[in-house]
């Protein structure tokens, strides 16, 4: 709990200097504007939360093709109410929420935390490898961004080690799926004598994600997992649209291959957030369209908040809902998740009551 707490206060410190450096360069913000500026169309704040909710739909429906070597009798729909849960436990917990998900899907078809971890190791590499097919399409290929053209040079570069990132990822994907055992024997030497259980908890990780890769079983089962992973990212890249176009001005009117730019910004800032309040993507978002875009910067205001609200935050009321349905605590479910991922890749269950 100390570790917590500490880096709740480190976030907050972050946080608090980011938002200081931001505002001092708005000494004529004008918080009136502010108040008055909302979305004037709602039906594309409704759609973007149809979007946001359909790609929760996809994602369950993905993570059904990583449990059929385990568990083929497993309807997707079994996993539509873990994962809005899941995501509502990260929105209101923050990263202590983040695990809640594979937990939920573990316990509900009787099978390991840990194997489920795995298997959540490996939708990460699949959605950062989506975001990174689309956005670097969008960077090379498509007339949006060079019309951002003070910015368009930087973007390159980022797309340029985006690329690299995930060549990189796959190499490494590939080595532990022929010799993880041996890759995770090594780490667990080699690191071993740095601190109390760290080549263990390395080795850990390793094994479990090697086990992770054989849910990907077959080149039909890779593709549908890619084709899954891209649509729901352009679905994603659709909400955001959608919160831009509602405000009906011109200063909005961002294309859609611009939008991809716009969530680069909030995904890394999302890394900085406070449980229930987010803050570190807000502001990530609200530089980027005062300073790429060229957004008023009480407009921007509003809609970096609406954004996160509307990606982030629209989940909470469906999955308090569920969770309360299932006589679920989600602060109980973290505690939980937090002492099964420190016992180990134990072959236990977690408990179904």
């Amino acid at each position: 709990m100390k570790r917590k707490h500490l880096a709740y206060a480190v976030v907050f410190l972050v946080l608090a200097v980011l938002v200081y450096l931001q505002f001092r360069t708005w000494k004529n913000f004008d918080w009136s504007r502010f108040w008055e500026t909302r979305p004037q169309h709602w039906s594309h704040i409704i759609h973007g939360i149809a979007m946001i909710y359909l790609a929760y739909v996809v994602r369950a429906f993905r993570w059904k093709i990583f449990l059929k070597p385990v568990r083929p009798e497993a309807s997707a729909w079994s996993m539509v109410a873990p994962t809005i849960i899941g995501f509502t436990g990260l929105a209101v917990l923050g990263r202590p929420g983040e695990l809640i998900r594979p937990y939920l899907i573990a316990r509900r078809h009787d099978l390991t935390f840990s194997s489920q971890m795995a298997v959540w190791a490996v939708e990460r590499i699949f959605d950062f490898g989506a975001f990174t097919v689309l956005l670097v399409t969008a960077i090379f290929l498509s007339n949006g961004p060079r019309e951002l053209k003070e910015s368009y040079g930087s973007f390159q570069k980022i797309g340029v080690v985006l690329v690299a990132l995930v060549l990189a990822m796959v190499l490494g994907v590939l080595a532990v799926h022929s010799k993880g055992k041996g890759i995770a024997n090594w780490a667990e030497r080699r690191f071993s004598h740095l601190a109390a259980n760290l080549g263990q908890k390395i080795a850990m990780r390793i094994r479990e994600f090697h086990s992770g890769l054989d849910t990907i079983h077959g080149p039909i089962s890779l593709i549908a997992l890619t084709a899954l992973s891209l649509v729901m990212w352009f679905m994603i890249v659709m909400a955001y649209q959608d919160v831009a176009h509602s405000y009906g001005v011109e200063a909005l009117d961002i294309q859609r291959s611009q939008v991809l730019m716009l969530m680069g910004a909030s995904m890394i800032g999302s890394m900085v957030q406070l449980p229930g309040v987010g803050g570190g993507s807000q502001v990530a978002t609200i530089a980027m369209l005062e300073k790429v875009f060229a957004v008023p910067k009480e407009l921007a205001a509003s809609c970096g908040i609406m954004l996160w609200l509307v990606t982030f935050v629209a989940v909470v009321p469906v999955g308090l809902f569920l969770a309360h349905s299932e006589r679920l605590s989600l602060r109980k479910l973290s505690q939980e998740t937090e002492k099964a991922e420190d016992a180990g890749p134990a072959e236990t269950r977690p408990n179904a009551s």
